[in-house]
């Protein structure tokens, strides 16, 4: 296994690594009724500090290797004209736990698969680690585990909340920000807080209608737009184009 992975690994280095684009675009207002619950997730970024303690207590919930992650927050800086720093823009990632997951058809094993609850998980049993689906994430939020050779992601802490417990990001953010709860519930605070709120979504060009929402997201993060930046004395600060290591 680990001579095939290292194979995989020269492979890509030579036919040059994985790059997804994606960009913020409006979320939608209106949701489609499944039955039973349905989870999504909401951050504000209006109250994310970006002190990185979802990222280490879910490190630690989840026994996430060194170096991955399951959720984090990356930070995005943009400069003036003059090259000083002018702007930090925080931006918490995690798998977006799609409506139409990118991940689970390339799976040739059937591996990834999404519950009726609308969280995507990996079946470790069945995953070969061929980290295909991580290649196809356009979120670049699937890791392939050297400790145990399978790919590992957010599944919303599944099994806390299957106990009545928030997940592990929720439940140690300093400032609040995160909420999880039912899309199919109008009356979860999830809910509430989409209809008083504008948020945005991760969009991509594979159409995967994600299910995180953001809320608060700065001008300049949410347009990434050169004529935008360079109006508003900005050099362009964000590129979405990001390469993911296998």
């Amino acid at each position: 296994m680990q001579s095939t992975l290292g194979s995989r690994r020269s492979f890509i280095a030579v036919t040059g690594v994985f790059i997804a684009a994606t960009a913020l675009r409006a979320a939608p207002n209106t949701f489609e009724k499944t039955k039973g619950p349905r989870y999504g997730m909401v951050i504000d970024l209006t109250r994310c500090v970006g002190c990185q303690s979802c990222t280490m207590n879910c490190a630690m919930e989840n026994n996430v290797q060194a170096g991955a992650f399951r959720t984090i927050v990356s930070e995005y800086e943009a400069s003036d004209k003059d090259g000083n720093r002018a702007v930090i823009a925080s931006l918490p990632r995690l798998c977006n736990h799609c409506e139409n997951p990118a991940c689970i058809d390339v799976c040739p094993t059937g591996a990834s698969y999404q519950r009726s609850n609308g969280i995507v998980k990996v079946n470790s049993a069945e995953c070969i680690g061929c980290a295909l689906c991580a290649e196809a994430c356009p979120y670049h939020a699937r890791y392939l585990s050297m400790q145990t050779y399978k790919v590992d992601k957010c599944t919303f802490c599944d099994h806390r909340l299957r106990e009545g417990l928030l997940p592990a990001c929720v439940e140690t953010c300093v400032g609040g920000s995160r909420i999880i709860g039912d899309l199919n519930d109008e009356n979860s605070n999830i809910r509430k807080f989409l209809a008083a709120h504008e948020t945005m979504v991760l969009d991509s060009p594979k159409n995967t209608h994600p299910q995180v929402f953001y809320y608060g997201v700065s001008e300049i993060l949410a347009k990434n737009d050169k004529e935008l930046a360079a109006k508003k004395g900005y050099k362009q600060a964000i590129s979405w184009s990001e390469e993911i290591a296998l």
